[in-house]
């Protein structure tokens, strides 16, 4: 019996899903917006809103535990500065989950996670970024 066994399992091993959740959690700090399974989606809630919390905190020891968990110290960064401003009034609910029907190839339920009053540039912008970048180091050559 499972009882007081909090979190889903994913049908992953801890260090997977520890993983998962650090990419994930990086990816929708970078995008703002993610589309994903919505078990993943109601597991990762927790995670990010935590981690603006450390950012809303903006101390140095939350500046490194963000880090260690996400990995990657330029979202870090982007947390730090932008998205801990943006939400400095308000007392947590950063994101939001809506449900966007089932997946064509295993019916599984798909949701998109994002945050709310979200910047909606921010999506696709390091792809932007990178196809420019291309395009110009084409241009050189």
């Amino acid at each position: 019996m499972r009882h007081q066994k909090a979190g889903r399992k994913l049908n992953r091993t801890a260090s997977h899903r520890k993983a998962m959740f650090a990419n994930m959690a990086a990816s929708l700090i970078q995008h703002e917006q993610i589309i994903t399974t919505l078990p993943k989606a109601k597991e990762i809630r927790p995670i990010v809103e935590k981690l603006v919390t450390l950012g809303k905190r903006g101390d140095l020891h939350a500046r490194r535990q963000a880090i260690s968990q996400i990995r990657d110290v330029t979202v870090v960064a982007k947390l730090f500065d932008a998205i801990a401003t943006r939400y400095a009034t308000r007392n947590g609910g950063y994101l939001r989950i809506m449900k966007a029907g089932y997946r064509q190839g295993d019916n599984a339920a798909i949701a998109v996670i994002e945050f709310v009053d979200r910047d909606v540039d921010a999506k696709g912008a390091a792809d932007k970024a990178r196809v420019a970048a291309e395009a110009d180091a084409a241009e050189a050559a």
